[in-house]
């Protein structure tokens, strides 16, 4: 569910009708709804009821900072992959002990920041990062809290390029591994170990790739507690899909993964942590584009619009599909036509859509990308000297723009001509 409703004829924004916005701030911008951010954070903090847990938001999915301070003020930790995430969730109020740092190439001077700034954990993922956080947590005379993430070789079922839990992969450590390098891990003075972490993947939708991962990670805290370690947390990652093409069957919901969750690990007494990034903020947001001209092709019409690859490059990358719709509602029972829905940048993979069916369109049209909240925004460039769009925020009735697009003139600006030029 989420607040992109039809009223009186016109695509709104919780209470804002997105053509008032547009008219304001131009075209294209990203557009997040307040209510479905926080309906859809709840549904997973009220799915883990009973179990000590921490739902830490993925910010790799979206991470301005209004956004981020939404989920913040409503109990949210943060999952970071950079120092600059980190210092991102700093700067919107998070505190260090709801931040758990991931990603397979964290630098010394990333750990350096965390460290000194505050953190719930890293979750590390090989030997050679163990030993360089060991090394700078004993020359700043402190323990790094850690989990070793471990690769369960679980097929998720999902895009190549975004599976996680293959032993192909380049994420974890292989799990029949695991035991020797907790072992490594116990004699490093600067690390203390408080848990296990696994992340199989994401726009998961099935939940048996996680029962298979979960059931090997009980199996393996029985294992490492047997042998002296105190595991007292799991960190079980993110990655439930959402239903991008809404005429499709809707991927399992928050209530039945924390039921999951409960069955396979509630035996265990840790405490939980979950990274759902997509199914935050995927819905949460739109992209608004405007039709700059229809041309008829060869066998099929184009809908040639101001938003690009470089906007939305999640259908260039994945061949992933976003329903796109009319922000003025149509007729019901108009005929519809086959349209390849494109973008302006000079590159044939900046295309949205081939032979999508849709009302008829015309220039000046406005159009809305659905469940672009996640890796859209984040993603975006400046290719072709284009600048990143704007972001705006509806709450009810108000709307804020919460990232500005910048003028030609700031993004050349930007730019250093050598002195010899």
């Amino acid at each position: 569910m989420d607040h992109f409703l039809y009223r009186d004829g016109r695509l709104h924004a919780e209470d804002v009708p997105l053509a008032e916005i547009a008219a304001e701030v131009g075209t294209p911008f990203y557009v997040y709804s307040t209510a479905t951010l926080t309906r859809h954070f709840r549904l997973f903090d009220e799915a883990l009821d009973g179990m000590e847990h921490l739902v830490c938001y993925a910010m790799k999915a979206a991470s301005n900072q209004a956004i981020i301070k939404t989920l913040a003020e409503l109990g949210a930790g943060m999952d970071v992959v950079s120092g600059g995430e980190y210092t991102r969730a700093k700067a919107a109020g998070v505190p260090g002990d709801r931040i758990v740092f991931s990603g397979v190439g964290k630098t010394r001077d990333e750990m350096r920041m965390a460290l000194e700034g505050g953190i719930r954990q890293f979750n590390v993922e090989s030997e050679a990062e163990m030993a360089a956080l060991d090394e700078v947590a004993q020359g700043l005379g402190l323990r790094a809290p850690i989990t070793v993430r471990v690769n369960p070789d679980v097929d998720a079922k999902t895009h190549a390029k975004i599976a996680t839990g293959k032993s192909e992969n380049k994420f974890g450590i292989p799990i029949s591994r695991a035991r020797d390098v907790y072992a490594l891990a116990a004699g490093m003075p600067g690390l203390e170990v408080v848990g296990i972490d696994v992340h199989i993947g994401s726009q998961i939708t099935e939940l048996e790739p996680y029962r298979l991962a979960y059931e090997k990670v009980a199996e393996l805290t029985e294992a490492l507690r047997e042998d002296g370690h105190d595991i007292h947390r799991l960190d079980l990652g993110g990655g439930l899909g959402i239903p991008y093409e809404r005429a499709n069957s809707a991927p399992p919901l928050p209530v039945e993964y924390g039921q999951l969750i409960k069955e396979t690990l509630g035996h265990l007494g840790c405490e939980i942590e979950i990274e759902p990034g997509r199914l935050v903020a995927g819905n949460a947001g739109l992209l608004v584009s405007r039709v700059i001209y229809v041309k008829a092709g060869e066998g099929r019409d184009f809908l040639i619009l101001d938003a690009a690859m470089n906007d939305l490059i999640r259908p260039a990358m994945y061949d992933a599909w976003h329903d796109i719709v009319p922000l003025a509602e149509p007729a019901a029972g108009i005929d519809q036509r086959a349209y390849d829905i494109v973008g302006p940048v000079c590159e044939s993979g900046d295309t949205f859509a081939k032979a999508r069916m849709m009302p008829p369109l015309i220039e000046g049209d406005l159009v809305a990308f659905r469940s672009a909240g996640a890796y859209g925004a984040v993603m975006s460039s400046e290719y072709n000297t284009r600048p990143l769009v704007p972001e705006v925020l509806v709450h009810e009735h108000q709307f804020a723009v919460i990232r500005a697009r910048p003028t030609f003139d700031e993004m050349i600006k930007r730019d250093t001509i050598p002195e010899w030029l």
